[in-house]
């Protein structure tokens, strides 16, 4: 095998399984900048899943190849009603935010797979008809070397997930909504002083979150399980929210993040047809991607910073 042939592989695959933990974590980061806390990407992630695979499979007849786009926008509106729960349970009624988004991760799965029993009678979907597949850039594909490593047979949501992630970044850093939405995750009663809608800031940084995090789960479910069940997502939501911690709640960290957490879930796809890597017991590239996140939280959580309010519920004075 060629090294082209090497690195084709291995970066097609690590783009597919970034993809959903890009956006997740972009979500998870809009959230705690807001100073909002959000545990519940996990269950986000699953609504987003069920959305997309239940409209995938709905509407795939009439909407052809365009239906898994259609499925993300399912899954962010799905994400987004799911994450009010969590911002009504965080901003307006105070709630701890760890427990808050527990629950939304413990009540996601046993939700979905019940409304999947009420609609097919039986707790996991079919296969659907309707995915993303492979893409090649045009133009760019045709670049001797760089062209069939990085854009051959890639993932386009992988490219629009790296996009989202530098307007994000824009959005954060250089406008006032972003310098807004900072403020009050760094000292709410300085931004209330200002006259800033704390809680009104606090519930875009949320609902953000869901849409992202919808998205995420939708792209996940419609790009690699191909179906929604009790475990379509399992711990991909806890990953996003390590690449946040990892990337230091900045959008372009969190998704430098994201394709080293992509990359070593692809290696337990892709590493028997590699070299050297072949040799590895597969059940020890399967369980990498989890030993790699607790060590992330483990070894940066206490090193990052984050913002300053962040978990810290407000109480408007009067």
């Amino acid at each position: 095998m060629s090294v082209e042939t090497i690195l084709q592989l291995v970066i097609s695959s690590t783009l597919v399984y970034s993809a959903p933990l890009i956006f997740t974590a972009l979500g998870g980061t809009f959230s705690e900048r807001a100073g909002v806390v959000n545990v519940g990407l996990e269950g986000t992630m699953i609504m987003g899943a069920f959305a997309g695979v239940v409209f995938n499979l709905t509407f795939a007849d009439q909407f052809g190849s365009a239906t898994p786009w259609l499925g993300l926008i399912a899954g962010g509106v799905i994400g987004l009603v799911f994450s009010l729960i969590h911002a009504v349970a965080t901003v307006t009624l105070r709630a701890d935010h760890i427990v808050s988004g527990t629950v939304m991760n413990l009540m996601a799965p046993a939700l979905g797979v019940y409304i999947i029993k009420l609609m097919y009678g039986k707790g996991q979907t079919s296969m659907i008809s309707q995915n993303f597949g492979y893409w090649n850039v045009p133009g760019l594909s045709k670049i001797p070397f760089i062209g069939p490593v990085l854009f051959t047979k890639t993932s386009s949501t992988a490219w629009v997930a790296i996009l989202i992630a530098f307007i994000a970044s824009w959005v954060l850093f250089n406008t006032r909504f972003g310098l807004r939405l900072r403020s009050v995750g760094e000292n709410p009663q300085a931004a209330d002083t200002l006259g800033l809608k704390v809680y009104t800031l606090r519930y875009s940084g949320v609902l953000i979150s869901g849409v992202l995090g919808g998205i995420g789960g939708a792209l996940f479910a419609q790009s690699i399980a191909g179906n929604f069940s009790a475990s379509t997502i399992v711990g991909q939501g806890y990953m996003s929210m390590a690449a946040m911690i990892f990337g230091r709640w900045n959008p372009i960290g969190a998704m430098g993040a994201a394709l080293f957490f992509g990359f070593s879930q692809s290696m337990a796809i892709v590493g028997a047809q590699l070299p050297v890597i072949d040799q590895i017991p597969a059940v020890y590239l399967q369980i990498a991607p989890y030993v790699l996140t607790i060590l992330v939280l483990v070894i940066f959580f206490a090193k990052s910073k984050a913002p300053a309010a962040d978990g810290v519920n407000y109480i408007k004075s009067v």
